[in-house]
């Protein structure tokens, strides 16, 4: 029990990206663009999915939780990364700790789950045309976005609670750039063996499953799409499915290298560069994807544009 309040009062040190030399500030001032860039996407996209009627479908309302997983995340890393680099000090207290391993573990694995019920909405969308509109009722979207979300809030909570337990009586740095479950246990006095297992296995678990799903929907979409004799519908449907398996491959990719490859096989410098990668460059890659590959995304922009007041104004 010391040893907890010690971690309670104390907090950690995190290990910034970046120092202070001139080839440093570039790369932050790029994470400061893609940190931007990302957000306002992401922004936009929610904004154009809530303003257009045509929009208002199953697959953009999984889109727009996606879209909003993809402001989550940057927002609970970046912000303290950079005030961390500007003040050049990279102290954070226990409950700020405990706060980023809540919410990235929770939006983590929502997001994990929501891939792969996208997927089955894109199955259901070219191999059951016809049912699509029972199969993908109002409320059976609820149903998978809150599916998502509470497998999200149970992982999260389990991960943190236990996480937290551990007395942290050594060194207080913390070997990444934000507080994350394997690099946090590193620091634990006590033997976390049992725990580090439990949690490879659960992750191959939550990794596998969704994976599995995926796989199985695009399977049966891509023999359909073969089977279709309009190179149109065949077009339409390949363009909508690559964009999210495009989505899928940057975000498990990454995912399979930090939580089913073995810590030994990779070092914290790898962990800090597939981190800021699943955690900045996905969700900003994410509105361009959908975006610069979907046409509904792009005349609901252009219909936004065009319209009157906004023209007055510029």
């Amino acid at each position: 029990m010391r040893d907890m309040n010690q971690s309670v009062a104390s907090g950690f040190f995190l290990v910034n990206l970046f120092s202070g030399s001139g080839p440093h500030n570039v790369l932050f001032s790029l994470v400061a663009a893609m940190f931007t860039l990302g957000l306002l996407g992401n922004t936009i996209l929610l904004f154009l999915i809530h303003l257009d009627a045509r929009l208002h479908t199953p697959m953009y309302f999984l889109l727009s939780q996606l879209s909003l997983f993809d402001v989550g995340f940057p927002l609970v890393t970046v912000p303290k990364m950079a005030s961390d680099f500007l003040r050049g000090e990279g102290s954070i207290s226990f409950g700020g700790c405990a706060a980023q391993i809540f919410f990235l573990t929770l939006m983590g694995v929502a997001e994990g789950v929501l891939l792969a019920l996208m997927s089955y909405d894109r199955y259901v969308a070219v191999c059951h045309p016809l049912q699509y509109p029972v199969l993908m009722r109002r409320r059976v979207c609820l149903l998978m976005v809150g599916s998502s979300w509470l497998a999200g809030v149970l992982n999260a909570c389990t991960q943190t609670s236990i996480t937290l337990r551990f007395p942290y009586c050594g060194s207080r740095t913390v070997d990444h750039f934000f507080c994350e479950v394997p690099a946090l246990l590193k620091l634990s006095c006590a033997d976390t063996s049992a725990y580090e297992r439990a949690l490879s296995t659960s992750g191959v678990l939550i990794l596998v499953l969704p994976l599995a799903l995926i796989a199985a929907s695009y399977g049966h979409v891509l023999r359909a799409v073969l089977l279709m004799r309009s190179e149109e519908a065949r077009g339409k449907a390949l363009a909508t499915c690559s964009s999210h398996l495009t989505v899928v491959g940057l975000f498990y990719g990454a995912a399979v290298f930090m939580y089913m490859v073995p810590g030994a096989y990779h070092s914290p410098q790898q962990d800090n560069v597939v981190s800021l990668f699943y955690s900045l460059v996905t969700p900003t890659l994410n509105p361009l994807i959908y975006s610069l590959r979907n046409r509904e995304v792009q005349r609901a922009l252009v219909k936004v544009l065009s319209r009157p007041g906004l023209r007055a104004k510029w």
